[in-house]
């Protein structure tokens, strides 16, 4: 564990809960002004938030420890990734959990433990959200494996860290088809797994077509406020790494002052951006059936596969 990895693991947890809530605002003001709305303004999650922690935490009747537990899950599993991930530094505060496949798999749990509180309210709607879940995230969790993985070939490493020190070292692999293809792949996991359009509406309330709405549901109060905020930090996380996997310039590689400060403003910058990008994206698009969406994760997949392919043909 060096000097750089301890202060990444401070300084990035802090900045992902501070700044997740004002990224949300910032893609739902731009989306108001691009329908041509005023919009609330980009601190009013963080307003959200502060409402629904001084309010009664209310728990349904007949519901277990799944459901009570989950909203603690969600934050900790995401908040575990916020540290050890590759976000303003390359070292990691936890070099082993730092791994492609632990990093993957602390995601994941979030989301079941999600699903699982949505069927432990025994409702329809929670159910039918928790069964609508668990059929996205079986079919983006092998792509998002995948398309990392087309990365890490060339690096012979699949920790994170390693694999932004080599495009740092070797800029030229930011347009080889290896990235191209994961970078396209890992951009349609990102919509379905943070359930943005055309995948998921993150503003809608028609029963019908709720996918992550349906299973938060049941929750009030500080429950939601957890779940709100663990929403919004994966939302941060997922971009980050889209980010820093394949743009990976201003993140900190020395422990100085000087270059933590860059790598802070660079990683706001480029999650900004790729926020505002959505965004915009999301106004022009509409709602996938549910029965077309595989479809969709299906040809991620595909691209993913064609980046290894093509990672191996290369090295």
């Amino acid at each position: 564990m060096s000097a750089l990895g301890v202060v990444g693991g401070v300084v990035q947890p802090v900045l992902i809960v501070a700044g997740s809530p004002l990224l949300v605002g910032l893609m739902r003001q731009v989306r108001a002004r691009l329908e041509g709305r005023a919009g609330a303004g980009v601190a009013q999650p963080w307003r959200d938030l502060r409402k629904l922690m001084r309010k009664e935490q209310i728990t349904p009747r007949g519901t277990s420890e799944v459901f009570r537990l989950a909203p603690l899950v969600l934050v900790a599993t995401t908040l575990v990734v916020a540290v050890v991930a590759p976000f303003v530094t390359t070292d990691s505060a936890l070099d082993p959990a730092a791994d492609l496949f632990a990093v993957v798999a602390l995601l994941a749990l979030g989301a079941v433990a999600l699903a699982l509180a949505g069927l432990d309210t025994g409702t329809a709607f929670g159910g039918m959200g928790a069964s609508r879940e668990m059929t996205i995230l079986a079919l983006v969790e092998p792509t998002l494996l995948v398309a990392i993985f087309a990365l890490s070939v060339r690096v012979g490493s699949t920790n994170l860290g390693a694999i932004v020190s080599s495009t740092l070292d070797d800029p030229a692999r930011v347009i080889s088809p290896v990235s191209l293809l994961a970078a396209v792949a890992l951009i349609l996991v990102i919509i379905a797994e943070t359930g943005r359009l055309p995948v998921d509406n993150p503003s809608t309330h028609l029963e019908l077509t709720m996918v992550h709405e349906a299973m938060v549901l049941e929750y009030a109060g500080p429950d939601l406020a957890l779940v709100e905020l663990a929403s919004a930090m994966r939302l941060s996380v997922f971009l980050g790494l889209l980010a820093n996997l394949f743009l990976p310039w201003g993140i900190a590689a020395t422990a100085t002052p000087v270059a933590l400060l860059v790598g802070i403003l660079a990683l706001v910058v480029k999650v900004g951006v790729l926020g505002v990008l959505l965004a915009a994206g999301e106004v022009f698009v509409a709602k996938l059936r549910l029965f077309r969406v595989p479809e969709l994760l299906a040809g991620s997949f595909l691209l993913a596969l064609l980046a290894v392919a093509a990672s191996f043909f290369l090295v």
